[in-house]
């Protein structure tokens, strides 16, 4: 079985859970894998046979996406002609990770395709919006990368065809310790706004994964370090608690290793919102963004905030093959 794989690198998760599937993907047969987008942090450690700047997302320095540009990015042209030249069609088995060229390939081609990881979740009605959903959210959701055949990740099991996250083998066979700091990995905001919040938390010390930092620097109770794949894993095993985004893998994992976990979807991103009333079901602290009064609200949480009570049951290979079982069936 000939396998094309196109992965989203709007951010970190989509390239770490593609690490984590790759070799047991190869097990049913060659893998190419196409890389889209165009402000990931993390390298992908595999041979990529095809590339695009796709269509990325970006940030501003206070926790929202960054539309202008996001707009400056759009080349019609550009993407009209990758559309044409991606070869779904010389492929048995074409799974897609949110990556909206190879949809709109698979559509005008008339070639299969899955739709594999979290966003396919959001097919199901049951799997959790917030109070006052977004109807361009959700119509992004469900059409950005449509296909022929769906198979989601999500905390919990809200649909037949929704698995749980996977969880890289670094964090799944990892025994957690509490350390005497806070995880911080808030990509949407930059260091100097995340020192204005934090700055009257002296009391406690913070690992901070920032976009901005070459080297590891140091500054009072704020060690900033690149985001690295590596570096993050150990941060979140032994950290006391963590403060992100409201992602999906990071939280997942945060979740598995029973870390306490603030959230804070990124404005304007309508999946984070999403995944913030998922986790808040789960007795998850969530926040709309940074508050003027942080210190008043963080000081609570650290001292009273429990983890989640939630286990994944299956392994990355186990994953796989239950995809793997799921798409046959289909």
């Amino acid at each position: 079985m000939k396998i094309f794989y196109a992965i989203q690198a709007t951010g970190n998760g989509h390239i770490s859970r593609a690490m984590e599937l790759l070799p047991y993907l190869q097990e049913y047969g060659p893998v190419d894998l196409f890389l889209s987008g165009a402000n990931s942090s993390l390298p992908l450690d595999a041979p990529v046979k095809f590339r695009s700047n796709g269509l990325s997302l970006f940030y501003t320095c206070k926790g929202s996406l960054d539309y202008l540009s996001m707009v400056k990015k759009i080349a019609p042209l550009r993407l009209r002609k990758e559309v044409n030249e991606l070869p779904v069609e010389k492929y048995d088995l074409v799974i897609n990770d949110f990556e909206c060229i190879t949809g709109i390939a698979c559509r005008k081609k008339k070639v299969p395709s899955v739709n594999f990881g979290h966003q396919a979740s959001f097919m199901s009605a049951n799997t959790p919006r917030p109070e006052q959903p977004s109807s361009v959210g959700e119509w992004i959701l469900k059409n950005y990368a449509r296909a022929t055949r769906y198979v989601g990740l999500h905390f919990e099991q809200y649909d037949d065809f929704i698995l749980p996250p996977v969880i890289k083998s670094e964090i799944w066979n990892a025994i957690p310790t509490q350390q005497d700091y806070i995880t911080v990995y808030l990509p949407s905001y930059c260091d100097c706004e995340i020192k204005k919040y934090f700055s009257k938390l002296t009391q406690y010390r913070f690992q901070v994964f920032s976009r901005e930092v070459k080297t590891i620097t140091k500054e009072n109770n704020f060690t900033f370090i690149p985001v690295d794949k590596t570096a993050f894993n150990e941060s979140l095993i032994h950290c006391s608690a963590i403060v992100c985004g409201a992602g999906f893998e990071t939280p997942a994992e945060a979740l598995h290793l029973k870390k306490k976990m603030m959230v804070m979807p990124i404005k304007g991103q309508y999946e984070q919102k999403c995944n913030a009333a998922a986790l808040k079901k789960l007795g998850v602290t969530t926040l709309p963004e940074l508050p003027e009064d942080f210190h008043l609200v963080f000081e609570p949480w650290y001292e009273t905030a429990q983890a989640a009570d939630i286990r994944f049951p299956y392994s990355a290979k186990e994953i796989t093959t239950k995809m793997m079982e799921s798409i046959n069936n289909l």
